[in-house]
């Protein structure tokens, strides 16, 4: 089915194109939400005549989307959950969890914002990507642990200390005896 699309749509086209896409995608998707119109005479007329609404309201939707991804930069939220000794949560966390705990850091996002491929299911820091717009995104650090306390500390560590300047001395002299018996072989 051919279908002109009324806003940017992320690996599909810009505000305007006309696109061949699967019935099934244009009756139960694009359609419903209102990011197209079937491909007809009178749909490309209407569309036409009420280009410049649709570009502004999308401008306009774009301004507030880079105004709260700006708001969002840098947040970082927790998410308490019960889970074993080994990590492993008794349940997971899904969209819906991440939603709701944005939501109390005092921001206003959908369910649908949220871009996860599957929900998580073990305690750690992990970055998931929130889509504002088609053209904006921002990412959102969720801290996933048993308690407040936990979180904090794992918030706290430490990267890895760099090796002390001897071992590493140390361990390019190992190498180089290695290597001159094959440059030695080489030249002979």
């Amino acid at each position: 089915m051919e279908v002109i699309l009324l806003e940017r749509i992320e690996r599909l086209g810009q505000m305007g194109d006309v696109v061949n896409v699967k019935n099934g995608y244009a009756r139960n998707y694009l359609l419903p939400q209102k990011k197209a119109l079937r491909k007809t005479k009178d749909n490309m007329a209407f569309f036409e005549s009420k280009r410049k609404e649709y570009e502004a309201r999308n401008l306009k939707m774009k301004e507030d989307a880079e105004a709260l991804a700006k708001k969002l930069e840098g947040l970082s939220v927790v998410i308490v959950r019960q889970a074993a000794e080994t990590g492993q949560l008794y349940g997971s966390v899904t969209m819906r969890d991440i939603c709701e705990a944005v939501r109390d850091a005092g921001f206003h996002i959908e369910r649908s914002q949220i871009v996860l491929n599957q929900p998580f299911k073990n305690l750690g820091i992990f970055d998931v990507k929130l889509s504002l717009h088609p053209d904006v995104a921002q990412t959102v650090r969720v801290n996933i642990a048993r308690s407040e306390e936990e979180a904090k500390r794992a918030t706290q560590k430490k990267a890895p200390k760099a090796p002390k300047a001897e071992k590493v001395a140390k361990a390019e002299k190992a190498e180089k005896p290695a290597e001159q018996p094959a440059e030695e072989a080489k030249a002979e």
